[in-house]
């Protein structure tokens, strides 16, 4: 038997393309979701929900579809397997697969990182399954859409993957306006948003000296050179580094 004869007398093409419009319809809902969020730069965006709903449709498929060579038309288990469960397995590595997703997810002040990879390593377990379950067409035509998605996405940047979040550690002589100044560039200056910001007096001193620990979100194209010059020029600063894309 030709494997072509193989895939066609497993499901019949108008199935096959039944299955791709439901990973597509998947795609395309997740990115509207993903739109949403990534609008307000939260740290799940569009990739992420594009690839867990693209994975989440592959499962239900795998689900729905993929033991039936395991059943007769009546129901009834066949090839020696009396009382078997042949979906248990495929359902334990669904769950399971996700300890190996919370391994790569990992907060660092406000933001996080990782998100995009863990939903990946999941959709990778669907395609596993799709493929171990003999579904080739199906999880190969998973694994296109979703490799199309990453090298596109990950080459055309939107909403919160044009950011970047920034610490800035710096020692000040305060004047009583140089808070409001720094408010007022981060705002308007660099077009960026305050994430977190820690004050307390340099040390145990109480002649105006302060320590600031600050992490601001701001657009991934504009230069460190930015903040260096910001610090550089203002007289009133008396030491500072500055770590970008944390």
């Amino acid at each position: 038997m030709h494997f072509i004869q193989y895939l066609t007398q497993q499901f019949s093409p108008w199935l096959y393309l039944d299955f791709f419009v439901r990973i597509l319809v998947a795609c395309i809902c997740g990115a509207a979701i993903g739109y949403e969020r990534s609008r307000r730069l939260k740290n799940a965006g569009l990739r992420t929900h594009i690839v867990v709903c693209c994975a989440s449709a592959l499962m239900m498929i795998v689900s729905k579809y993929a033991f039936m060579d395991m059943a007769a038309i009546s129901g009834e288990m066949i090839n020696g397997t009396r009382n078997a469960d042949p979906a248990r397995i495929a359902a334990q590595v669904v769950s399971g697969i996700s300890f190996l997703g919370a391994g790569v997810i990992f907060k660092h002040g406000a933001s996080v990182k990782g998100l995009t990879t863990a939903a990946g390593i999941w959709a990778t377990a669907g395609i596993g399954l799709a493929i171990g379950a003999g579904m080739y067409v199906i999880g190969l035509f998973s694994m296109i859409v979703i490799v199309v998605i990453q090298f596109v996405m990950h080459k055309y940047k939107f909403g919160v993957e044009t950011w970047s979040d920034n610490k800035l550690d710096f020692h000040v002589q305060e004047d009583g306006n140089f808070r409001k100044e720094f408010l007022e560039a981060v705002d308007k200056r660099w077009n960026a948003q305050l994430e977190e910001i820690s004050i307390d007096n340099d040390g145990d001193s109480l002649d105006g000296k302060f320590h600031y620990e600050v992490v601001v979100k701001a657009p991934s194209n504009m230069p460190t050179e930015e903040f260096v010059k910001f610090f550089t020029d203002d007289k009133r600063i008396i030491r500072f580094s500055v770590t970008p894309n944390i």
